[in-house]
């Protein structure tokens, strides 16, 4: 299991967001941009990660089992925009999470994904977006 990241992928200083992660190339529509491994993590975990910083940078994984995982790579540091030009694919049965682009990215933009990629769950942000 490796990480696929494209080439030019770079993390830049934010004064608001603390990161973002950007490409100094251009991304075309549908192109990956990261193939992220992810760790696993038991519900008993889910529950003792809500306490710690580690909650920012987590995604819900199975949820029939009430797990969640954390990305590898830059997987967990995307930030999330209501208008995202980026989107997230669980594999589960892989234990990776596919991160690619959902419309043409020009090089120096931030890469953002919608958190709520659930868009049929009552669930909402646990912060203000920027």
């Amino acid at each position: 299991m490796s990480t696929t990241q494209r080439p030019g992928l770079y993390i830049i200083p934010h004064e608001i967001k603390k990161r973002c992660i950007e490409c100094a190339e251009n991304i075309e529509k549908g192109e990956l941009i990261e193939l992220c491994p992810v760790i696993v993590l038991s519900p008993e975990d889910t529950q003792v990660i809500h306490k710690t910083k580690l909650h920012d940078y987590y995604f819900v994984w199975d949820i029939k089992a009430k797990s969640s995982a954390i990305a590898l790579g830059f997987g967990s540091l995307y930030n999330h925009s209501d208008t995202p030009n980026a989107e997230f694919e669980l594999m589960i049965a892989d234990q990776m999470i596919r991160i690619y682009a959902i419309r043409d990215i020009p090089a120096g933009e931030e890469i953002c994904l919608d958190y709520m990629g659930l868009k049929d769950t009552e669930a909402t942000l646990w912060f203000d977006p920027a």
